[in-house]
């Protein structure tokens, strides 16, 4: 048998066997899923297979507060959502921010371990981080004396 990930089709016919077992497990009145829960469930990769579509069905059921599923129901809200809205210079900059950070905290602050993590150069991290607002100081370093 083909894995779930494979078979479109079946994914929306399987998701709506599941919701309405589970709805009448919890005895909650769930009419549904909204269109962009739809979209979600078939965009998914779906490398858990059946299991992990079960679950998250499961989960839904118990989570929503609606009547219908949506894609945060699910927790398959899209992970580019944070960044839409605000064009590409401001996604970019998000996404390079957290990037950054990330990093650096991976790193405990250490700037020549983070740099060396992100590919790129020391004097470059630090102009990267001037330009996206990053404080420079490294974990354990002494204050100057001025």
């Amino acid at each position: 048998m083909p894995c779930l990930r494979e078979r479109d089709g079946d994914i929306l016919l399987l998701a709506k066997a599941l919701l309405q077992r589970y709805a009448s497990e919890t005895k909650k009145k769930i009419a549904g899923f909204t269109s962009q829960a739809i979209s979600a469930l078939e965009t998914q990769s779906w490398l858990g297979n059946i299991r992990e579509l079960e679950n998250r069905i499961r989960r839904a059921v118990i989570m929503a507060e609606g009547i219908k599923i949506t894609p945060t129901d699910l927790e398959l809200t899209s992970q580019d959502a944070k960044y839409e809205g605000g064009g590409l210079r401001e996604a970019r900059k998000a996404l390079e921010r957290e990037l950054v950070q990330s990093a650096m905290n991976r790193n405990k602050r250490n700037l020549s371990r983070t740099a060396s993590e992100l590919g790129i150069s020391r004097p470059t991290l630090y102009d990267l981080m001037d330009k996206l607002g990053i404080e420079r100081k490294e974990q354990g370093a002494q204050p100057t004396a001025v």
